[in-house]
């Protein structure tokens, strides 16, 4: 089984599995054992010189009602990236995503997305001084942007499933009084649709709470922004 979506213009498509798989660089997440085998993301460069991730795994699986035997997690992850992309949710770009298994041979899959260009981890853009060189309105405009990146995500009923401020990424550009603010989210491999929007929005607020640093009043105005463009409350956020 092969699964194509976008690849290096110049590799014909039954080599671009095999083009992908050659592809090595440095190691961002080594690779780790769990779901019965392994995976990791490296860091490689494109035929045209972009900055590309590559998830690379091995007999890495998940099982549902739907595939039972199991299925690679980097096609759950495919298909999130599709779907919050026609949702206007900020997301990596997907440059190719295929999986193959040999008789007699666990699964051998792929992810390849382009590098964020400009974009940083939401907490080192607050280590950084983002917030003292824009000031407070910026900073505002932040929290209401990635509460309206969440909601989207959450109207779509998609739920992120592990949403840490580490999976938050931020690129503020231009002067304090004109700044570009833009959200993005990562790492969707645990990202599922639910029956409903509140569903995933109770389970991934609740989540991000316990996992960031922001304080009590940074927290009441995302939480207020989020909930003002949700159109109802959320249980356990404030």
């Amino acid at each position: 089984m092969a699964v194509e979506c976008l690849a290096e213009g110049d590799v014909a498509p039954e080599e671009r599995f095999d083009y992908f798989w050659r592809q090595q660089g440095e190691w961002v997440e080594e690779p780790n054992r769990r779901r019965g085998g392994k995976s990791g993301v490296q860091r490689v460069i494109g035929t045209n010189g972009r900055l590309l991730y590559s998830k690379r795994q091995t007999g890495h699986i998940y099982r549902s009602w739907l595939h039972p035997f199991g299925r690679p997690t980097v096609l759950r992850e495919r298909d999130a990236l599709k779907g919050l992309r026609l949702l206007d949710v900020g997301v990596p770009e997907l440059v190719f995503c295929g999986a193959r298994r040999d008789p007699g041979h666990p699964w051998k899959a792929l992810l390849v997305t382009a590098s964020l260009e400009g974009f940083d981890e939401i907490e080192n853009w607050y280590a950084a001084g983002g917030r003292e060189q824009y000031g407070e309105e910026v900073h505002e405009r932040l929290l209401q942007e990635l509460a309206g990146t969440l909601v989207r995500m959450h109207k779509g009923r998609w739920q992120h499933g592990c949403l840490y401020a580490k999976h938050i990424f931020v690129r503020v550009s231009g002067e304090a009084d004109s700044a570009t603010v833009e959200v993005a989210l990562l790492d969707f491999e645990k990202c599922r649709q639910r029956l409903t929007a509140r569903q995933a929005a109770t389970h991934d607020m609740q989540q991000l709470r316990r996992h960031s640093s922001w304080s009590g009043r940074d927290w009441q105005k995302l939480s207020y922004f989020y909930e003002t463009a949700f159109g109802s409350a959320i249980k356990g956020l404030t």
